[in-house]
């Protein structure tokens, strides 16, 4: 939240540092990307081994983009293109890798530190590594950076989840994804993730339940309802830290947003007191969230 109440030991972050080992691509590894069965000789037919592979994976890189709207961001890198994090804990530690879709057709993974590996181009016709194709038919996408969710309880959306990438490459962040709980409510009604959205792993099943759902549709229509307030440190601004105030209820047709302040969930439950919402929208950096969010 706006940690207008700035503490060095507080730092809850859900952070993912990427580590990823590149893998040869081996007959062996791509065959088993492919489905092949146990008792098949893969070195009979290596070629039909690598563009089997680098077909699967194609394919799911498109299923991800298509099917994860909500995680697509879009990106300039000498043309416009799109990407999505993947996180995926199958390696040490947890990891996350960005996926991009380039404008010629085809993708790019790359982990989310460069020096943690290797990129890797999928083709439909190029091999692609094991570990690669594990990321992207294992990875759980994450949420676009700037995105405003809502976790709905009895037709009531009490507590926000804010999400921030920051910059691939930083050690200091990552993706990271916070649930600001409003001033007021009940711990018994925020959701079973709310220490850590990421590591829950069902975050999409929420979304596809209507538990879980993106504001930035109705924030957006509402001009000067619900304000973005960063902390007032600096160094926590950067990764994301915030809170925000919504000043009159917010009407959708399966939900609502009550007015209130939404501030991050370690603070409320150690019993740091919220600041008035009108000293919070005097504060350096507050943003109205229908300029803020986009609308994908």
């Amino acid at each position: 939240m706006t940690d207008v109440y700035w503490r060095d030991s507080q730092q809850h972050v859900t952070e993912c540092q990427a580590h990823v080992t590149s893998l040869p691509a081996t007959t062996s590894d791509l065959a088993e990307c492919g489905g092949r069965g146990q008792g098949e000789r893969e070195e009979n037919s290596p070629l039909f081994a690598h563009a089997l592979s680098g077909a699967a994976s194609f394919a799911a890189c498109l299923r991800l983009f298509r099917s994860y709207p909500l995680a697509v961001s879009p990106c300039y890198a000498g043309g416009w293109q799109r990407s999505i994090i993947l996180r995926h804990r199958g390696f040490e530690g947890s990891g996350c890798y960005v996926l991009t879709h380039d404008p010629a057709e085809h993708f790019t993974l790359r982990p989310w530190h460069p020096g943690d590996g290797d990129r890797q181009e999928i083709r439909p016709g190029a091999p692609v590594s094991a570990s690669s194709h594990r990321v992207i038919t294992e990875g759980m996408p994450v949420p676009r950076d700037g995105a405003l969710l809502g976790w709905v309880s009895d037709r009531q959306a009490t507590v926000l989840l804010s999400v921030h990438h920051g910059q691939p490459g930083q050690r200091a962040s990552g993706p990271q994804v916070r649930a600001l709980p409003m001033v007021g409510s009940e711990p018994m009604r925020w959701p079973p993730f709310t220490t850590s959205p990421l590591d829950d792993g069902r975050l999409w099943e929420y979304v596809d339940r209507g538990e879980l759902v993106d504001l930035a549709p109705l924030v957006a229509r509402e001009a000067g309802a619900a304000f973005w307030v960063p902390s007032q440190h600096p160094g926590r601004a950067r990764l994301g830290h915030g809170c925000v105030v919504v000043g009159r209820s917010l009407q959708a047709e399966e939900y609502w947003v009550p007015p209130g302040i939404y501030m991050d969930h370690w603070m409320l439950r150690e019993g740091v007191p919220a600041p008035p919402a009108t000293h919070l929208l005097t504060l350096q950096g507050t943003t109205d969230l229908a300029r803020r969010l986009t609308v994908g």
